[in-house]
């Protein structure tokens, strides 16, 4: 689902699970009360077996007023087989008291025996965003609001070439349309951006992924690797021309019996006339917890982070724990690079076990930053 941002508070959380075997016989045995308590705390759904899972969420941030939405998760095994990797669809729908709506699908979806592995997200929305200006020296208190439509896919098209190592096409494709930019109430206002009129862009490149990982949504083991690039040229349905190397790590060790420690690390890099929404951007629910998505951005940026994961408890079942922190700098170019300018963030989460036998959690995490904190409500962990 999507995170809470900023300042926003979550109202209530409330999961309702189907499973993909024996539901119509279980229906006609059973309470319907009942059924929903085991079905939400009493997961018996086979490694192999397809689970579907829903909750409504309600959330307050100054940005958006009141906002209601309902997040789905769907997991499954090709050919139900439990030898195959984990694959998984998500997706969250959000509408607000003030006309602000949105449609979020991620997927990873691994083939069988691994043959094909499809990862990507997709995001229809109207919503607010805060512009913080471009460069490291972005300050806090003097932002723009931009209001627009906006679109986002990325897909990359993965085929397996040796042992974990797959290779593909990745097409990206961004719509930024019925642009609003609304300069800063107090303090100087803006230069505006390139794209602060509304751009369309759409990007074709490869990618090159190491992923030995078993189940995505919690990895207890493994490492993921990738080297991905993009080109944007116009004639091409793009308006500007541009390019983007992407590069990420992402290790597991285990430790003890139920124990993790994982660490990430993420490089991009860019070069041409980049619109200001696509820059490279700090914060959000998955890397720098803590800062808003975007409260810092330029063409290149270097992060990372650490976390120690406790899944679940030595004393509990169902419910665990994790810490984190990270750091990260942007500059306009990578000679510009500075340890004066590192951003640093932290915090700690719950994990509740949604699904006991495919060791799915949710997680509850609040980020800490020398500026502000912030919430975030998830399926799975952050990477």
């Amino acid at each position: 689902m999507r995170t809470t941002g900023a300042g926003k508070i979550l109202l209530f959380l409330l999961v309702f699970t189907i499973n993909g075997e024996g539901l119509l016989a279980q229906e006609k045995r059973e309470p319907w009360l009942k059924r929903r308590w085991n079905k939400l705390f009493h997961d018996t759904t086979s490694a192999s077996a397809s689970s579907f899972t829903y909750y409504p969420t309600a959330a307050y941030a100054p940005e958006t007023g009141v906002e209601i939405g309902i997040s789905a998760l769907q997991l499954f095994r090709a050919k139900k087989d439990s030898t195959n990797r984990l694959s998984e669809i998500q997706a969250f729908a959000f509408v607000t008291f003030n006309s602000q709506y949105g449609l979020w699908l991620d997927n990873a979806i691994y083939g069988d025996k691994d043959k094909w592995f499809f990862l990507g997200r997709t995001r229809f929305q109207r919503f607010p965003l805060f512009y913080y200006g471009i460069g490291p020296d972005a300050k806090k208190d003097n932002h723009a609001v931009v209001e627009s439509f906006n679109v986002t896919a990325r897909q990359r098209v993965l085929r397996k070439v040796y042992k974990n190592l797959f290779l593909g096409p990745e097409v990206d494709y961004q719509l930024l349309s019925d642009v609003g930019f609304e300069q800063p109430a107090q303090g100087p206002g803006f230069v505006l951006p390139t794209g602060s009129d509304g751009t369309i862009n759409l990007g074709f490149g490869a990618a090159l992924v190491y992923d030995n990982r078993h189940n995505v949504l919690n990895v207890r083991k493994g490492l993921f690797a990738e080297l991905g690039f993009l080109g944007y040229t116009p004639g091409l349905l793009s308006e500007h021309r541009f390019s983007s190397v992407n590069v990420e790590l992402r290790s597991f060790h285990p430790v003890g019996k139920t124990n993790v420690l994982a660490w990430q690390f993420v490089g991009t890099f860019m070069n041409g006339d980049v619109p200001f929404n696509q820059l490279a951007l700090v914060g959000g629910d998955m890397l720098m917890r803590g800062y808003y998505q975007g409260r810092y951005r330029d063409r290149n940026l270097l992060a990372g982070q650490v976390e120690y994961r406790m899944l679940p408890f030595s004393f509990s079942k169902r419910f665990g724990a994790v810490v984190f922190g990270g750091a990260s700098v942007v500059a306009p170019r990578i000679r510009n690079f500075g340890i004066s300018n590192l951003r640093f963030s932290g915090g700690a989460g719950l994990r509740y076990l949604l699904f006991p036998r495919k060791d799915i959690y949710i997680r509850l995490d609040i980020g800490f930053t020398q500026e502000s904190s912030s919430f975030y409500v998830f399926n799975g962990e952050a990477f």
